[in-house]
């Protein structure tokens, strides 16, 4: 049932309406709704109800039931982000660090990188397990995601649910509650958990479907108000648990329609989440990946969650990056003197190095202490001056063969 009014109650089916004739009967069945997570879901494929995709011969139905539609956890009750946690990828340990329980959005256009950047999250970062959800997927990349993109590492510590574009919009909205119960029943055992949600925006589109069939009004881009009241419901689900529970720490990717970052699911999500990183097709242009946009990408734990020499690294570096894409359309046609002015010129010879050093390839890690070192090296060499209250950061710089490497 997706709503009601004076004319009766109003039905969407979990399926296809083939068949389906007025005067039909409807049965209700008590407490159908939800799933029986199971540590032997850990390593396979589920489908927004549950069952197993995959060949899973270990999955069983588990003990306890859990509601996919739970309510997030009271202010007071949960405990506060913990720690950083290191993702071994350059980009996002320097500018936009992750810390336990926080829930970061990742905003990208279509072909830029998005799925890869979450498989490099889900392979690297430290949790005990990791449950994604991949909402309204094509159908032919769901086996290249998880085979590919995620590997036989990250998928031995993975639950992942799918809900292909094909299914019904009750569908794709059910596995985006799915995957978060399944990764609030490992948090409750006090476990970490790294929540993968790709991607919100169809979570919103199959909201859409739901609603304008119920009769709702479209508003914002067509978008019903029930959009706008679903998105904190999931996102705040995901967050710190209480007091002997573990955590869920919740990376939620978003599809912006056109590029426009500031479009209506965007915008709300934005305001929802600790942090985001926006992926610009500028810089996968240039052949930089991940193609994140460091002046564009930020994280609210900063800088609590840097030390005061990161931090100082970080800043300098975002400056001296920024700086640099102030003046690129000047440097890039020739209108720009080099020696005309200190700062710039040493901006273009750190954006030289720096550029090519955020790229990363898909199977390539660094650690975060490393990451700073190397910039801290690239900030000196380009000539800016970044006092530091301990030289121990220069001591992890990696040596020549690992950078190689």
């Amino acid at each position: 049932m997706v709503g009601a009014d004076a004319t009766g109650l109003r039905l969407l089916p979990f399926g296809k309406w083939d068949g389906i004739t007025v005067g039909d009967s409807v049965e209700l069945i008590l407490n159908g709704e939800g799933i029986f997570p199971d540590d032997s879901w850990i390593g396979t494929v589920i489908d927004a109800l549950g069952r197993p995709l995959s060949d899973a011969p270990r999955f069983k139905r588990g003990g306890g039931r859990a509601a996919s539609r739970n309510a997030p956890p009271p202010a007071f009750e949960r405990r506060r982000v913990g720690e950083k946690l290191e993702t071994l990828i350059k980009c996002v340990d320097v500018f936009t660090p992750i810390c336990r329980g926080q829930r970061m959005g990742i905003f990208a256009g279509s072909g830029v990188g998005k799925s890869t950047l979450m498989a490099m999250l889900a392979r690297n970062t430290d949790a005990d397990v990791i449950v994604i959800g991949l909402i309204g997927e094509r159908g032919r990349e769901v086996r290249e995601f998880i085979q590919e993109d995620l590997g036989e590492k990250g998928m031995a510590r993975s639950v992942v649910v799918v809900s292909t574009g094909d299914e019904a919009p009750l569908l794709r909205r059910q596995a985006a509650w799915t995957a978060t119960a399944v990764a609030e029943h490992f948090r409750a055992q006090g476990r970490q958990v790294l929540l993968l949600i790709d991607s919100v925006t169809r979570f919103a589109m199959a909201q859409r479907e739901i609603g304008l069939a119920n009769g709702e009004p479209p508003t914002a881009r067509s978008y019903p108000p029930t959009v706008f009241s679903e998105l904190p419901h999931l996102l705040e689900r995901a967050g710190p648990g209480r007091e002997g529970e573990g955590d869920i720490t919740g990376i939620f990717t978003v599809l912006v329609d056109g590029d426009d970052f500031n479009e209506p699911i965007a915008d709300a999500v934005r305001g929802i989440v600790d942090g985001h990183i926006v992926l610009d097709r500028h810089v996968a242009e240039r052949n930089r990946y991940p193609a994140i946009n460091v002046q564009r990408s930020i994280s609210r734990m900063l800088p609590a969650c840097h030390t005061p020499d990161q931090q100082r690294i970080m800043g300098e570096a975002r400056r001296a990056l920024g700086k640099y894409a102030d003046m690129e359309d000047l440097i890039r046609v020739g209108a720009y003197k080099p020696g005309s002015d200190p700062d710039t010129d040493a901006a273009i010879r750190f954006f030289e190095t720096a550029d090519a050093f955020l790229g990363q390839a898909r199977g390539e890690t660094m650690t975060a202490e490393q990451s700073f070192a190397e910039l801290y090296r690239m900030l000196l060499e380009a000539d800016f001056d970044v006092p530091l209250a301990s030289k121990a950061v220069v001591d992890n710089s990696p040596s020549e063969e690992m950078a190689a490497e």
